[in-house]
């Protein structure tokens, strides 16, 4: 596949470790006055990694490095997150336009053949694009994510409500309590948030101004039902391709409900259940989430030589070409 590549730098933030995160850092502008942050490793067909909140790229750096020698391994912030720009401006905050920068970059890469991986917000965001470029996905890695209106819920309701009221954003914004509190009781293993760790997700939102973005999703778990809605309406778009799903169990998010959604929903999927993690299973569970996607790779590969659809029988096409074989055929 052809590079084509943003601005590198290697001009990062102190706390960015080298050996954490030894990733090439690049950037690529965009309108009005944005500057994302991405990394792109590796060479092959294209991965690309979509975070959620407050997560950046970092959450992906174990399958970025342990499969770069075998895909092109992409993995972007959004912007408001990680090392990309920061915006006072709240319509770059939506979920819908998040959307539409990663469309931009995707076409700046001018990928095609690609597998998305996506977590929390990741999920609509990553999927807004499979449903309007569908020739463009090839599969998808479903990991604790969402993509229809959850108004309705009330688990989900009275969670955005929290976060969107006044208190909720003077705590996001001025405790960082989602990178604070909302992850370590998102995992199912505290312990593997070690300092180091922590201190590349708390660096990434040092301030109330630079906490907007994360800040505002949560009201868009209610507020963006009309655009989630828009999604999961056109997921016949999507719905027929390879999924694997990997979900963590024992997240507070996402429930046994949400990933059955998943699996009725998707007509071509492979689901990994991990009981002992929670939200985030690329931070959790990394060795495990590497091996699963590697097999799913190879796998839905070698099953689908040139775009056969799921329960084609290869040998009854193998005898057909051997009937064509014969003195009719030129």
């Amino acid at each position: 596949m052809r590079r084509v590549n943003g601005t590198a730098s290697t001009a990062r933030p102190d706390w960015v470790s080298d050996d954490l995160f030894p990733f090439e850092s690049r950037f690529l502008d965009l309108p009005p006055d944005h500057r994302m942050h991405y990394i792109d490793e590796g060479e092959g067909e294209a991965i690309v990694f979509v975070h959620g909140n407050p997560a950046w790229s970092f959450l992906f750096r174990h399958p970025v490095r342990e499969l770069r020698s075998e895909f092109r391994c992409i993995a972007l912030d959004h912007i408001g997150f990680g090392l990309s720009s920061r915006s006072a401006r709240r319509e770059d905050h939506r979920p819908e336009s998040h959307a539409r920068r990663l469309a931009a970059l995707l076409d700046h890469l001018d990928l095609r053949g690609i597998t998305l991986f996506m977590n929390d917000w990741g999920g609509p965001i990553g999927l807004d694009f499979a449903r309007r470029h569908p020739e463009r996905v090839k599969r998808l890695v479903i990991a604790n994510t969402w993509c229809w209106p959850v108004g309705d819920d009330f688990h989900f309701r009275s969670f955005s409500f929290l976060m969107s009221s006044w208190i909720g954003q003077y705590l996001l914004r001025h405790h960082n309590i989602f990178v604070n509190r909302v992850m370590p009781r998102a995992v199912g293993d505290r312990s593997v948030l070690t300092p180091e760790i922590m201190a590349h997700y708390r660096g990434a939102q040092p301030s109330p101004a630079a906490r907007a973005a994360s800040a505002a999703l949560p009201g868009y778990i209610v507020g963006a039902s009309d655009w989630l809605r828009s999604i999961w309406q056109d997921r016949a778009a999507f719905a027929d391709k390879p999924a694997l799903i990997l979900w963590g169990l024992k997240d507070i998010a996402f429930r046994r409900k949400e990933l059955e959604r998943w699996t009725s929903a998707l007509r071509d999927v492979e689901v990994r259940e991990f009981e002992d993690c929670g939200h985030f299973v690329a931070e959790e569970a990394p060795g495990r989430v590497v091996e699963a996607l590697r097999g799913f790779m190879g796998r839905s590969v070698e099953a689908r030589p040139m775009g056969l659809r799921p329960g084609i029988d290869l040998d009854d096409i193998g005898g057909l070409l051997d009937v064509l074989d014969g003195p009719t055929r030129r």
